[in-house]
């Protein structure tokens, strides 16, 4: 029998493909979900359309905004464009996926590795350990040979459960709107930004009111984190951009942060492979805010 490894940061496709006959030859007491989580910001029904293309075979569609944002003030704990639902509500959401403690979780998308990391950090952030991103996403998986299907998923998730699903303690770090003003420039929080450097900058501004960025924000786009190929750059390469882009500063006083709250993650994924440690997510990010009256601003026109 196999031996059940768990994955928690980021699995290759050659992995994803031994585990898979594994379970189907009931070689592996394991059990392996994987979850499609393409988007397009500008097309909602994008992801869903490319997932009965072409995906995965068995995995399940997951929609950024219908299933991994909260939708209206009372569910929400952040304000932006994407804010997190409550922990509890999201548990509901894992158990309703047939997600146990002994489950591995893989994700993954067709936008760089960008949305899935969302599902990542959230499913880590209920304290499921057990989940990967697919390194290279679904273009590296068709490189490598993988089966492909398309149409709807061969299964569907169970009716929500009105009990709440068992969590354990978060193993990520979320902070709020609150603590990022208080430690505003006091020296013992160090930002950085995941945006494209126009939009850091303040040049232009597609999505949100204003355009700019937190004052004292460093700027990492989470594109730089990847090779030509789209996997995640070696871990010496990622330690040395990290510690660079830092300047001396404590990888543990890093607060990523973004548009919405999710092309951060990238850059908190890439600073542990890089053995920096976890660091933060400002999970309510630059469309929080900059729609927030009397936050600073630092744009072109400041």
């Amino acid at each position: 029998m196999m031996h059940p490894h768990t994955f928690s940061l980021t699995l290759q496709p050659a992995d994803l493909e031994r585990a898979l006959q594994a379970q189907a030859h009931q070689n592996s007491s394991a059990k392996w979900l994987i979850f499609d989580v393409s988007y397009d910001l500008t097309q909602a029904h994008w992801g869903r359309e490319q997932y009965l293309a072409s995906h995965i075979a068995g995995s399940q569609y997951v929609d950024l905004h219908h299933d991994l944002s909260a939708h209206g003030e009372v569910e929400a704990i952040n304000g932006g464009r994407h804010p997190l639902p409550t922990r509890e509500n999201f548990g509901l959401w894992i158990k309703a996926q047939g997600i146990t403690q002994d489950t591995q979780v893989v994700v993954y998308d067709r936008n760089g590795m960008n949305f899935c990391a969302r599902l990542w950090w959230m499913l880590q952030w209920c304290g499921h350990a057990k989940v990967a991103v697919l390194d290279g996403g679904l273009q590296a998986w068709q490189n490598n040979g993988g089966e492909l299907a398309s149409g709807p998923a061969t299964w569907t998730a169970k009716p929500p459960q009105p009990e709440p699903s068992t969590m354990g303690p978060p193993l990520v770090v979320l902070r709020d709107q609150r603590f990022v003003v208080d430690h505003l420039g006091q020296g013992d929080q160090t930002l950085i930004d995941a945006r494209g450097k126009p939009r850091y900058l303040g040049l232009q501004e597609p999505l949100d009111p204003i355009a700019g960025h937190i004052p004292g924000a460093l700027n990492r786009p989470f594109t730089d984190n990847f090779d030509p190929q789209g996997f995640f750059k070696p871990a010496t390469q990622l330690r040395a951009e990290f510690e660079v882009l830092l300047g001396g500063q404590d990888p543990h006083t890093v607060v990523h942060h973004c548009g919405s709250g999710v092309s951060a993650i990238p850059n908190i994924l890439a600073m542990e492979i890089a053995g920096l440690g976890r660091s933060a997510l400002y999970a309510g990010s630059w469309s929080e805010w900059s729609r927030t009256p009397g936050l600073p601003v630092s744009s072109p026109a400041s």
